[in-house]
């Protein structure tokens, strides 16, 4: 059948809708929870992505982290629309593993666009640590990040504490908590307190950041949270209480509330001296022109001084038609190069030791003393230990036995107790 002339003029216009679209684009969608500080950084990195692959596009949507995260993509598994690729924090990754929902990366590892032996070597051992259930990977990481002490010097030269010696000790943070807390206008009500204990709903989303800033902690005191046999967890041994003790201690000291706003957002207003954070508030804190502020390792418990290090990684899903070309943005994004580039615009830390030996990023950390005080602490990282079942019921258990303890009143010893009991009825399970 010859074309009519409408069936002509109407092809030829279709021809130049949609400017440079291609039939032969793929476009990815990426799910991602990075902070507003951090997302001017995700979108130059992804700028520069298509430029050097003009065949992908990356339709990135953040969704909010934790449980928000998991539930979007339970629903969108069940639904048939899961993303192509997302941002996964390592605590939920055996959840998507069960549910066969994600390919283990030795699918893409193994193929002809790979990774040798020597290039997975490089990354940072506590990063892919993370990012394997039951000593398979599934996931690689997109960044890497740990949990330091930001404090304010000006506050520190009101109380009489040294501006360039920041605690360094348990003893010395309760010290000077003790001394940074006070009531700035005299209304005879506390309002600027020394630390931020981070206590929030153990039923809420935030949850889970409240117990990985208690990980090195009871690390700290020489403990762990569950056993290398994953037959029992650990969490309430006598480093465990002497951990949440000292949360304890430091959140009586100061007479605390339960704080309604953010760490960050307490610290950039003034309310609270010392809070922990990681480099991805960089950006922000660079903006603060009326405040002195210092970077510090996380203080030296009684056994050790240790901090948590991780980052977030990105899983590549079954569902998706296009997992080849989500493989080549995931193995793009971890060159050294690129995570050079990245850890500069975002704050992050790269995921790969050779990125430290780039001359460029050296150059750069001399300038940046900010992110060079968060890779100098790398040394000093451990991994949370992978827990192969049940890990989002525990972490709400060490979750409640914190706000029990804290807000509740209960004494550490007893609510990490009936929270470990709960824990090892799943685990015998």
């Amino acid at each position: 059948m010859r074309p009519t002339l409408c069936t002509l003029v109407l092809a030829l216009l279709l021809s130049g809708c949609g400017g440079d679209q291609r039939d032969d684009v793929v476009t990815l969608r990426f799910w991602h929870s990075f902070v507003s500080s951090t997302r001017p950084a995700l979108d130059a990195l992804i700028e520069q992505f298509e430029q050097e692959h003009p065949d992908i596009r990356i339709q990135a949507q953040y969704v909010p982290t934790g449980d928000g995260l998991v539930r979007k993509l339970v629903s969108s598994i069940q639904s048939g629309t899961a993303p192509d690729l997302s941002w996964v924090h390592a605590d939920f990754l055996g959840n998507l593993v069960q549910s066969d929902a994600i390919y283990p990366m030795s699918t893409f590892l193994d193929g002809e666009n790979g990774l040798t032996a020597d290039e997975l070597a490089d990354f940072f051992p506590a990063t892919l640590q993370a990012a394997r259930w039951r000593d398979t990977l599934y996931a690689l990481p997109m960044e890497a990040t740990l949990l330091a002490l930001i404090y304010n010097k000006d506050h520190f030269r009101e109380a009489g504490l040294d501006p360039d010696r920041p605690p360094a000790t348990w003893e010395e943070l309760r010290e000077y908590t003790r001394r940074l807390t006070k009531d700035s206008d005299g209304n005879g009500r506390i309002d600027r307190f020394g630390f931020y204990v981070p206590v929030f709903p153990a039923s809420g989303p935030l949850s889970v950041w409240m117990v990985l800033q208690w990980s090195p902690y009871i690390w700290g005191a020489g403990g762990v949270l569950i056993d290398h046999e994953q037959t029992r967890v650990l969490y309430d041994s006598e480093a465990g209480v002497r951990a949440l003790t000292f949360w304890k201690d430091l959140f009586l000291d100061m007479d605390s509330p339960a704080l309604s706003m953010t760490h960050d957002a307490h610290f950039t207003a003034g309310h609270v001296s010392i809070i922990m954070d990681g480099p991805w508030d960089l950006p922000r804190f660079r903006e603060l022109e009326h405040i002195d502020w210092g970077i510090a390792p996380l203080p030296a418990g009684p056994d050790e001084q240790v901090t948590y290090l991780a980052g977030e990684h990105l899983a590549i899903f079954r569902q998706s038609e296009h997992a080849d070309e989500a493989w080549t943005f995931v193995k793009w994004v971890t060159q050294p190069e690129v995570q050079a580039f990245f850890s500069k615009e975002s704050g992050y830390l790269p995921v790969r030791q050779s990125t430290l030996d780039l001359p460029s990023y050296r150059e750069h950390l001399e300038d940046d003393w900010a992110l060079r005080a968060f890779v100098d602490q790398m040394s000093l990282g451990r991994a949370r230990r992978p827990i192969d079942l049940h890990q989002v019921e525990i972490n709400r258990h060490i979750a409640e036995a914190i706000e029990s303890a804290l807000i509740g009143g209960e004494e550490p010893g007893a609510a990490l107790h009936a929270s470990a009991a709960k824990s090892n009825a799943l685990l015998r399970e």
